[in-house]
């Protein structure tokens, strides 16, 4: 027997408290502070006042010291790129296949080069936020790479030689707006653990994501689900599962049977029926079910005015959720009514 999504378990978050919440978790985690710092019996604590003083002991500063020699080797490997005056990478990066991390963001580039192959030593690839178009099938020779991040670019499509990267162990393809589908051979990223599909075209979770057998997160939230695969109980090491802003009206019995699930998100307008057995859960199931208004009712108006089409719009929001979501799995004292069944958020 289904039940409906009405339960005493609700709870409405004010618009000015999320804010301040939010604005003082991401300025704690900016500078390092440890989340007992500002939780309170597990709630955040905007009252607190000695935040500015933490982290400025003669220890601290000691330590810092110390790491700078092991920073600047590190930074030998590392190639950063940023800026709208870049539309290409520079030549003199072939030259520099010894590197192992490439961060290239906000930039007007659209093409990876194929001599990407040469970069054997690449473990991580960070391209978000650049006007990317496509990848090159040559991606498919980075055997070491273990994190891939395209987001928010204009892909279209996935090479399927990116299956190649066995090593792969995150990959973010969040806000292309425009891909619909996965290649099958993605199926062979056994050891991938984050997916990141969100603000796509999705009608339906890929099958190569349900044979993707250590994935511990998936965010598909912002596409167009109109159902789930009965057999999405396949990913039994999932622990978070993202389906806000889709169009789901159910959710399958199968989420009863994933015993690492441990946060749920989806969104109330279009869902009416939920298994009870979710609802019921002894498992310590948090099922978050968020409403789809528009993220700017939570902004202040500075932010507003930066907000200039969806896809900031969508940045915006997934940041918000991001923060939110890891606050609430961290916290040391789960509030009881996330340990029920559900709690609502205005967004």
């Amino acid at each position: 027997m289904q039940s409906t999504l009405r339960s005493s378990g609700h709870l409405c978050f004010f618009s000015s408290r999320i804010k301040q919440e939010w604005n003082l978790i991401l300025e704690c985690r900016k500078k390092g502070i440890p989340q007992s710092k500002y939780l309170k019996n597990g709630f955040v604590d905007i009252n607190e006042k000695n935040l500015d003083t933490h982290g400025k002991t003669p220890q601290l500063k000691k330590s810092h010291a110390l790491s700078d020699g092991v920073n600047k080797e590190k930074n030998k490997f590392i190639f950063q790129l940023s800026g709208e005056q870049w539309t290409e990478l520079p030549d003199s990066l072939k030259e520099q296949i010894y590197l192992k991390e490439w961060h290239v963001y906000n930039t007007l580039i659209q093409i990876i080069p194929a001599y990407i192959a040469l970069f054997q030593d690449l473990r991580v690839l960070e391209l978000s936020k650049n006007q990317i178009n496509h990848l090159p099938a040559e991606i498919g020779h980075l055997k070491n790479l273990k994190v891939l991040n395209v987001s928010f670019n204009n892909l279209k499509s996935v090479p399927p030689e990116l299956g190649d990267c066995e090593n792969l162990e995150k990959l973010d393809l969040s806000g292309n707006m425009e891909i619909t589908e996965l290649p099958f051979e993605l199926s062979n990223l056994k050891q991938l653990t984050f997916l990141d599909v969100s603000v796509n075209k999705f009608h339906s979770i890929p099958i190569c994501v349900l044979r993707m057998s250590n994935l511990q997160w998936l965010d598909i939230s912002s596409n167009s689900l109109k159902d789930l695969p009965e057999d999405i109980d396949r990913l039994d090491e999932l622990q978070t599962l993202l389906l806000q802003k889709n169009k789901l009206t159910y959710l399958p019995r199968a989420l009863v049977n994933m015993p690492k699930l441990s946060l749920l998100a989806v969104s109330g307008d279009d869902l009416v029926e939920i298994p009870t057995a979710i609802c019921e859960s002894t498992t310590g199931l948090k099922f978050v079910s968020l409403k789809d208004s528009p993220v700017e009712t939570i902004v202040c108006e500075d932010t507003e005015e930066i907000i200039e089409n969806e896809r900031e719009r969508e940045q915006v929001e997934k940041e918000f959720m991001k923060t939110y979501i890891e606050d609430l799995r961290e916290r040391e004292s789960t509030p009881s009514y996330t340990t029920k069944v559900m709690l609502s958020l205005q967004l």
